[in-house]
């Protein structure tokens, strides 16, 4: 006699649970990767490890890694010439090592972006 095997609701819900874990897991990430967006005045640079301070409009005091991929618009030498009391525009990314600048701009004078020293995720 010939048996037919016919899934369990038991595994049925398992492999469901499975898919639907995994995918909030890829929501997460992508989520955790959103660019953020910061306005404010230039505090420091450091040649050597590729970083600048800014302070935000808000007072916090933020740290950038640049690298090879960030882009700088209307800063005339990119990195070299970032100076003490630039005002900036900043996207960037978080990682496990802080954030990494995506994105540097010389602040446009007159807003557009509707103040905000940290605009928190998603915004830009």
């Amino acid at each position: 006699m010939l048996s037919t095997v016919k899934p369990k609701p038991v595994r049925l819900l398992m492999a469901a649970l499975l898919a639907a874990a995994m995918f909030a897991a890829l929501v997460a990430s992508d989520a955790q990767a959103a660019l953020r967006h910061f306005d404010g005045s230039m505090l420091s640079k450091d040649r050597a490890a590729h970083t600048f301070r800014i302070k935000t409009e808000n007072g916090n005091r933020v740290r950038f890694r640049v690298n090879g991929k960030t882009e700088f618009e209307r800063i005339p030498g990119g990195f070299r010439g970032l100076h003490r009391g630039l005002r900036v525009e900043v996207n960037a990314k978080r990682t496990s090592h802080g954030f990494v600048a995506k994105h540097v701009e010389k602040h446009r004078r007159g807003g557009g972006h509707g103040g905000g020293g940290d605009d928190g995720p998603n915004h830009g």
